[in-house]
């Protein structure tokens, strides 16, 4: 007797087929800032020899399943203390800045020093409009742009995350905890910023990105769960009321 056993997913039904993860920007201002988030490959390196990194499967792989958001802006922020001992954060490129000193809080803040994680050690936050869905259960996490190189390291390191957008969707936001503020930090526009990683019930399924339409139940949605962290200290503790109130189809791919 013949037994033929096979490793195919089906090819319809749930968990079959990409996991698809929408994005969109979370306002239309300033959109134009904001680039598409871009899935990590290298291109155009050397292919030539079998050995090569660039064919190896377990390269590819890799870096197949992380998306990269860039830095929208340049800025060049210091750290000091006013005479009073008060933190706070300067431009160093003064007038000479793309972004105007009037408009830089709106784009970087400096969290309260009583919720830094080590008193010597400031943390901030880069606020963005990124936002991801997804209509089946998938877990993004937040994590440093490790595979691209920074000829100028920053002097700290980024506040990583995991969550499952699914239910939670929120508003991604870079923050920074300040391991040597005596150093300044340096962002370019255009660089890697950070990586996403979306996770589903399946790890061997591929992961397509597409943009989604910001439509008015996914609007009111974000509207129901958003906010909350001002109110309670335990907000994974409330997914599941958040999955009640969830509307059954999140993800509306924009026309092109």
């Amino acid at each position: 007797m013949d037994i033929n056993i096979t490793f195919d997913r089906p090819e319809e039904g749930p968990g079959s087929g990409p996991l698809t993860v929408g994005w969109f920007l979370t306002q239309d201002k300033g959109a134009v800032l904001f680039d598409p988030p871009e899935r990590v490959v290298f291109r155009q390196t050397n292919k030539a020899h079998a050995k090569s990194a660039s064919r190896c499967p377990a390269v590819v792989q890799l870096e197949s399943r992380y998306f990269m958001v860039k830095c929208p802006y340049d800025l060049h922020i210091g750290f000091q203390r006013d005479e009073k001992g008060k933190a706070r954060l300067v431009n160093r490129l003064g007038a000479a800045s793309p972004v105007r000193s009037g408009k830089l809080g709106d784009v970087i803040k400096l969290v309260d020093e009583v919720e830094w994680r080590y008193p010597d050690r400031p943390t901030i936050q880069l606020v963005l409009p990124y936002c991801f869905i997804a209509d089946e259960l998938c877990y993004l996490t937040q994590l440093s742009a490790f595979l691209h190189y920074r000829r100028d390291p920053l002097p700290g390191t980024i506040f990583g995350g995991r969550f499952p957008l699914n239910v939670w969707p929120r508003p991604l936001m870079w923050a920074f905890e300040w391991h040597e503020p005596e150093k300044d930090l340096i962002l370019r526009r255009g660089e890697p910023l950070f990586y996403c990683q979306f996770e589903g019930t399946d790890p061997s399924r591929p992961v397509q990105v597409v943009e989604a339409e910001r439509t008015s139940e996914l609007v009111t949605y974000m509207d129901q769960i958003g906010g909350v962290v001002n109110y309670v200290n335990q907000t994974f503790g409330l997914f599941r009321a958040a999955e009640a109130l969830r509307p059954a189809k999140l993800v509306h791919p924009k026309a092109r």
